[in-house]
């Protein structure tokens, strides 16, 4: 028999039938006081979720729009920005920049290794630097960065901090105004867990500054445009809006302040922990520093003579549950397991008999329930 797959992969995560049902709802106008109702109720959520009294800008595209958008605003061609690269969307946010002719000092890690903001201090002494531009949570390798500790070098420095946020924001701890961060750019399709294809970005004033002397050319992204718009009585877009998955997005950030913020950063943390001490109890080797942070995906280390590729193919085709493989230099080395968003724990005791019964299969040397007692042991306790 044939079921529905489930999605464990970091993104996009499963979606609650509350907000299937409200994408399907009739439509409201975009130029009217129903859809305005939508923009304001969405864009205030998101700002208390972030933690930010910046501005807040929507736009129907997925959360790479949003970091190209940053890109668009705030510089001209050659510009100097610090790209910290520790993964996969280290890499791509560099491309952007680049795609814009910006002079980028790389600074580049290991895959799996976590930004020290001390190479961020010694990279903008190197010479000026407009930003510094850097993932929260490296989906790649499911390391979260030390936000917090490189806004207070921009800071001390006046220079611009631009956060991805977009795999990290609401599963992990985030103050982007205390925190310093003047650009934060999210997306739907993570711990909100509503469908892909929105992305938004909060604007500090120093970024806003900044944006009206840059010259890279924007027209679909030009934040002056959506703030314009926002700003009329009653609020819209400057382009026809992705109307129905707005009203998802609103039904999913009901039901995430229904929870409540710091409830749905406290689930996220267990059901972290459950997942790793579950890896731990099969002998597994986590991948990645500081992996108490992760609380949004989980890297592992795939055993010895295990194919990292063909036990995610394995655990797809016999259980019909989608782990993530390894990315670039980690493809076939590690494997990906994704507890942000619309999970509880039965979610992960599933995933893991599925790891299990898989890898056991696969010859690897298996204590059969030793990673779902684990997990088990750890809501027991909570």
């Amino acid at each position: 028999m044939e079921k529905p797959e489930i999605i464990m992969a970091p993104g996009p995560t499963p979606v609650p039938p509350q907000v299937y049902l409200a994408q399907g709802s009739p439509l409201v106008y975009h130029r009217g006081p129903g859809y305005g109702a939508v923009l304001r109720e969405v864009t205030d959520n998101l700002k208390t979720i972030l933690r930010t009294s910046n501005d807040l800008l929507i736009f129907a595209s997925s959360g790479t729009g949003g970091l190209e958008s940053a890109v668009a605003n705030l510089f001209s061609p050659g510009d100097r920005v610090v790209v910290p690269v520790a993964g996969y969307f280290g890499e791509r946010f560099a491309k952007i920049a680049r795609a814009f002719h910006l002079d980028v000092r790389v600074i580049d890690y290991e895959w799996g290794q976590a930004v020290r903001a001390g190479d961020v201090s010694t990279a903008l002494d190197e010479a000026p630097a407009s930003a510094v531009l850097m993932q929260q949570s490296e989906t790649s390798t499911g390391v979260i960065h030390d936000v917090e500790a490189v806004g207070r070098v921009t800071r001390d420095r006046g220079v611009l901090l631009v956060a991805d946020v977009v795999s990290s924001l609401g599963a992990v701890p985030l103050d982007a105004d205390g925190w310093g961060v003047d650009v934060a750019v999210g997306g739907s399709q993570k711990a909100f867990s509503a469908t892909p294809g929105l992305a938004f970005v909060s604007v500090s004033d120093a970024a806003w500054a900044a944006s009206k002397t840059a010259t890279n050319p924007r027209f679909y992204f030009d934040w002056a445009a959506y703030k314009a718009s926002y700003e009329l009585k009653t609020p819209e877009n400057p382009f026809t809006p992705a109307i129905s998955l707005m009203l998802g997005l609103q039904a999913a950030l009901r039901l995430y302040m229904e929870e409540g913020p710091e409830e749905v950063l406290s689930r996220h943390r267990i059901l972290s922990e459950a997942t790793k001490e579950g890896v731990r109890a099969l002998g597994l080797d986590l991948f990645g520093e500081h992996s108490e942070r992760a609380w949004a995906v989980t890297a592992v280390r795939a055993p010895e003579g295990v194919d990292g590729n063909e036990l995610v193919a394995k655990v797809r085709a016999d259980h019909r549950i989608i782990l993530a493989p390894g990315q670039g230099p980690l493809k076939g080395k590690v494997f990906r397991i994704g507890h942000l968003g619309y999970y509880d724990r039965f979610d992960i005791i599933r995933c893991l008999a599925a790891l299990e019964m898989t890898l056991e299969e696969m010859g690897y040397p298996v204590k059969r329930g030793a990673a779902v007692a684990a997990a088990e042991g750890v809501f027991a306790s909570r």
